[in-house]
């Protein structure tokens, strides 16, 4: 792999709850040198995003009922729509991972189904966050089921916000037991270029992280 096809692989993120329009700016600017496959920021800063990136390759991603999952399915619905007319082409949806904790799983999974469905309807890749952190194996497992019967592009392990991110054994979880073509994004945590290798290496398509940049230099330094 080389310094190209790492880029490839990051989602450069700020969802940090004290960025400012600078910091966005910053990060669209930093993308477009790189050609990440992505930013992710929240819904009010897609037109930002949109205007910078306009003419180049780098996706704009947003996140959906974030960061706890709890909104309501017509909430998230919306902000697909509001996605779409601002300017993004992939949403990250949090999963309503309490109610799977509960045993909910038809809730779940009618969920899950309806906002696939409205990102496909809307052009936009979708990416499940299911917040690993907080599940067990066994409903690891069922979200990764719900995920891919409901057409998802990606399962994505975390928002960042819990009591834990990616891990490797999460990746290689999902990689083992994955039935279907959907993809892998690990995020939360990934602060170190070997954690992102090793992430990677473990079946993740993407990445979400904070600090691309200084992954990718420390990449570049090392090849």
């Amino acid at each position: 792999m080389n310094t190209t096809e790492l880029a490839a692989k990051l989602d450069a993120t700020n969802l940090k709850l004290d960025a400012d329009y600078k910091d966005i700016e910053m990060l669209c600017d930093e993308a477009k040198e790189a050609n990440y496959a992505a930013v992710c920021v929240y819904p009010s800063y897609l037109s930002l995003c949109s205007d910078r990136l306009k003419g180049t390759e780098v996706n704009i991603c947003t996140v959906v009922g974030f960061p706890h999952g709890c909104s309501s399915i017509e909430s998230k619905q919306e902000e697909i729509m509001h996605a779409r007319t601002n300017g993004a082409s992939e949403v990250d949806i949090v999963m309503h991972h309490a109610a799977l904790r509960a045993g909910d799983d038809k809730l779940v999974s009618d969920e899950i189904n309806r906002l696939c469905k409205s990102a496909r309807q809307a052009n936009l890749v979708s990416k499940v966050i299911v917040e690993t952190c907080y599940l067990n194996e066994a409903q690891k497992l069922t979200a990764l089921h719900i995920c891919e019967q409901a057409g998802a592009d990606f399962i994505k392990t975390s928002t960042g916000f819990g009591s834990g991110g990616a891990t490797i054994e999460d990746v290689k979880l999902f990689d083992t037991n994955r039935t279907t073509a959907i993809k892998i994004k690990a995020s939360g945590g990934i602060r170190t270029l070997d954690k992102a290798l090793a992430l990677i290496h473990a079946g993740a398509e993407r990445l979400g992280v904070s600090a691309a940049n200084d992954l990718l230099r420390e990449f570049s330094s090392q090849t």
